[in-house]
């Protein structure tokens, strides 16, 4: 969860392919360049035609693959894509290096504008639960539904545990750390992730943690991976600070779209008990609490969240027979 901070750098100046990215079986990737910012997406060929379109944004640090478990449980349901943000996955830094809340925001909005796919279901975790609710509360032309699996909205008092990530925001912390840090390996790295982000971190299976372990050495020879680390927690920090309509809590407050919140009793970046005040400012919310999990339920507990997201598709009565069918088998 921590990184160096590097000098800015331009899209244009790196070259943001080390490695080859993960696919998993059914999944597909593209590149697609917009007006600032070139972004990779993640898809599954839809189960049939006309299924409506859905789109996920991960948090800080992740990637379009903690995706990849819900959407294989959702196939029948939506038509998935799965992005990469500016600077995180496979995706290069934005041409402007503005990695705000904002910022990523617009690239969303970018993409959907350019792909034409909206209105869409709207899935974010973390700091992509942020940036989906900035989108769905600017741009609710865009957005069906919205799905939030602990989003990173301003908490007064921040859990303990969240505090080194806090501090990469703090100019020169991020390049400390990778000091302090330098000789640990990648698999000291996942662990130390996966026991964060994680309720009970026995669950992820071995092949899971290798997929892990091959992910992060490729993402440590980037060269701009830690700047966009850095630089995106201090976009988190800078949107706690915000006042007046541009809060992210005034924000949620205006979101129209029906929307379902997933909190993990377990979470030790995002405080379970901001679940009850998140309720109440979605206007028409509906709750999901998962005692056991973490801050990444969509990856610990998929098809719970599945099911849930499910349901909420009966509720606004977009869930059809066929649909429904598939979905159960």
């Amino acid at each position: 969860m921590s990184s160096t901070e590097l000098p800015s750098a331009l899209a244009s100046t790196v070259t943001p392919r080390v490695g080859a990215v993960r696919v998993a079986e059914g999944e597909r990737l593209r590149s697609v360049g917009l007006p600032g910012v070139t972004l990779t997406v993640r898809s599954r060929p839809p189960a049939r035609a006309g299924l409506p379109p859905a789109l996920y944004v991960h948090g800080l640090g992740g990637s379009s693959q903690n995706w990849s478990a819900l959407m294989a449980r959702v196939d029948g349901l939506v038509d998935s894509e799965a992005l990469d943000l500016p600077g995180f996955g496979d995706s290069p830094p934005p041409d402007d290096g503005d990695y705000s809340v904002t910022g990523h925001a617009r690239a969303v909005i970018r993409y959907l504008d350019a792909s034409g796919r909206g209105p869409v279901h709207l899935f974010g975790n973390s700091l992509g639960g942020a940036v989906s609710t900035r989108v769905a509360a600017v741009r609710p032309d865009l957005v069906r539904t919205l799905t939030l699996v602990s989003p990173a909205l301003p908490e007064i008092r921040a859990q303990r545990s969240a505090w080194p990530t806090a501090l990469l925001a703090l100019p020169g912390v991020a390049g400390l750390f990778t000091r302090l840090t330098r000789e640990w390996s990648a698999e000291r790295r996942v662990r130390g992730v996966t026991a964060l982000c994680y309720g009970d971190p026995t669950i992820v299976t071995p092949e899971g943690f290798r997929d892990a372990v091959e992910e992060m050495e490729r993402r440590l020879a980037l060269p701009y991976f830690w700047d966009a680390m850095a630089r995106s927690a201090r976009g988190i920090v800078n949107a706690y600070t915000l006042g007046g309509q541009h809060g992210l809590w005034r924000q949620a407050e205006r979101v129209l779209a029906p929307t379902l919140l997933v909190y993990g009793g377990r979470d030790q970046l995002v405080g379970y008990r901001m679940a009850q005040r998140a309720a109440r400012a979605f206007r028409d919310s509906r709750l999901l609490t998962l005692p056991d999990a973490g801050h990444v339920a969509m990856m610990e507990y998929p098809q719970t969240v599945a099911t849930a997201f499910r349901e909420l598709l009966a509720e606004q009565g977009e869930l059809t027979s066929e649909a429904a069918i598939g979905a159960e088998s």
